[in-house]
């Protein structure tokens, strides 16, 4: 019978050989020592799972995939490997100081009603330097005060990810109740994960750096801004956010989204109407409005919903109809504007690139030249502001009107 372990620590490893030593050593040389260390690594052409086969520690256990599985090899970690009571997660280019473990560990003990603790992240750069330019994404985004689950699913839905996915500590039996990490997410299945989980518990972040973020150059982090991931993240972040329908009740909803109390109604509340308004009203991101449309396209074409919208809403799809025109989701309206202001700009270089070829001709022909000899000169035997030079000037003021007499 395997003896109970307290941690199971999931490291994973993807091409990273340059980082992945620090990365191992950062979790064996933890304060904390009950733990088992399940390294797998998904299919590295580098020198990864050479380093990885290098170690004897026996806390150790090792895996690799032939082809890249992405998420799937970490939901087979934690459903089927991982012994531990609480699962960390690691990733291959990030560090650990050594009391991580140990204060995380302290604190769920301590705190049974939380479902997962993160810490705060020194972000550091390619040779593990802090990183210096303010201006960077990651630069402060994990310094976040801590709030309810509620506030948490606020944040969330209108700000995105802003928890250290290397940084958790979480009971496996969160994992049970809320589900693992979904397939099909590339960039936001931590992210994914976190909003289940504060549908059903609290969480708590450590006012303290007890993690190393790595920010690699070019935007080469999973993360990076890089167009494929600004493209596929629109279409993630939609999924995210189909989690939010799991909210059952009203009280709950409006703790969630406090604008949703001029929604309340005696008779009972549509829920997934209130949803889908409270989406259109936020107008930050198009896959947010396309959500709260799909909500209502989907209520109006239950009568049963429909017919008990209209009686507590005075909605109609009249006013869904008009609201699909009003929102342009996939920005056909925008695109089409920025063509026009294009085109504009076009006709604009076009019209001066003609002004300069009709100067240029202008300059290189016989009479420019000509006339160019005759004022130079007249700068010679007359130079300006010169007696002969004010002399001229009033003749030419003075006899030539005299002379076309």
């Amino acid at each position: 019978m395997t003896e109970p372990i307290k941690v199971s620590v999931i490291l994973t490893s993807y091409n990273h050989a340059k980082y992945l030593r620090e990365a191992i050593d950062s979790v064996l040389q933890q304060t904390f020592r009950d733990f088992e260390l399940i390294i797998w690594d998904d299919a590295s052409i580098d020198e990864s799972w050479q380093i990885i086969t290098s170690y004897t520690d026996p806390r150790i256990q090792i895996f690799r995939n032939e082809t890249t599985k992405r998420i799937e090899y970490l939901r087979t970690a934690i459903s089927e490997i991982a012994n531990g009571e609480y699962i960390a997660i690691h990733h291959s280019d990030d560090v650990w100081e050594p009391q991580k473990l140990e204060k995380q560990v302290a604190f769920l003990d301590a705190n049974p009603q939380i479902g997962a603790v993160f810490t705060q992240a020194q972000i550091i750069n390619e040779d593990g330097r802090p990183l210096q330019d303010p201006n960077h994404f990651y630069y402060k985004i994990f310094e976040q005060p801590n709030r309810t689950r509620h506030e948490w699913l606020n944040f969330f839905f209108y700000q995105g990810n802003a928890l250290c996915h290397p940084s958790v500590l979480i009971r496996k039996l969160c994992y049970e109740k809320c589900g693992l990490y979904r397939y099909g997410l590339a960039q936001s299945p931590d992210f994914d994960m976190w909003v289940r989980l504060c549908l059903k518990y609290e969480i708590h972040v450590l006012p303290e750096k007890l993690v190393r973020f790595r920010v690699r150059s070019l935007e080469a982090n999973t993360s990076g801004n890089r167009p494929e991931v600004r493209a596929r993240g629109q279409f993630e972040y939609l999924q995210v956010q189909t989690n939010y329908t799991e909210l059952a009740t009203f009280e709950e909803l409006k703790q969630v989204f406090p604008t949703a109390e001029k929604y309340a109604r005696a008779g009972g509340e549509d829920l997934g109407f209130i949803l889908g308004m409270v989406a259109l009203e936020t107008k930050s991101y198009k896959f947010t409005e396309l959500f709260g449309l799909n909500l209502l396209f989907e209520a109006l074409n239950d009568p049963r919903r429909a017919n008990k919208i209209k009686e507590l809403y005075n909605f109609t799809q009249n006013d869904f109809i008009l609201l699909t025109g009003k929102h342009d989701v996939f920005s056909k309206l925008w695109i089409e504007e920025l063509t026009i202001r294009v085109a504009g700009t076009e006709s604009l270089k076009l019209q001066v690139a003609e002004r300069d070829a009709r100067l240029y001709e202008i300059i290189n022909s016989k009479a420019w030249k000509v006339g160019l000899l005759f004022r130079r000169i007249r700068i010679l035997l007359i130079p300006p502001h010169s007696l002969r030079d004010r002399i001229l000037r009033k003749f030419l003021s003075v006899g030539l009107p005299y002379l076309r007499k």
